[in-house]
């Protein structure tokens, strides 16, 4: 009977200080991982607002260079204009 009280006590002792390394190793997977979800979410706000910033510069310089395509495309009607003015003008 004392040897059975005794391996009850080891299996029990095992049991409390298995349980409690298992607590512990749950415990900073659950912490690691909470961890790595708020590294994933703060790169990506941090990609969208790089995003958000090119695409704002992106639409900016779209505009600019339409301004500058249609300054470009009445320079050319005008010289085209003038050569035709000057060929008509050469024939006569």
């Amino acid at each position: 009977m004392q040897q059975d009280t005794v391996w009850t006590v080891l299996i029990t002792l095992i049991g409390v200080i298995g349980s409690g390394s298992a607590w512990r190793f749950y415990e900073k997977r659950a912490m690691r991982k909470e961890k790595d979800e708020e590294f994933i979410r703060h790169d990506c706000k941090n990609r969208i607002s790089k995003l958000e910033a090119l695409l704002e510069s992106s639409s900016r310089e779209k505009d600019e260079m339409r301004q500058t395509i249609l300054k470009l495309t009445e320079q050319v009607s005008a010289l085209t204009v003038k050569v035709e003015f000057l060929q008509n003008g050469k024939v006569k």
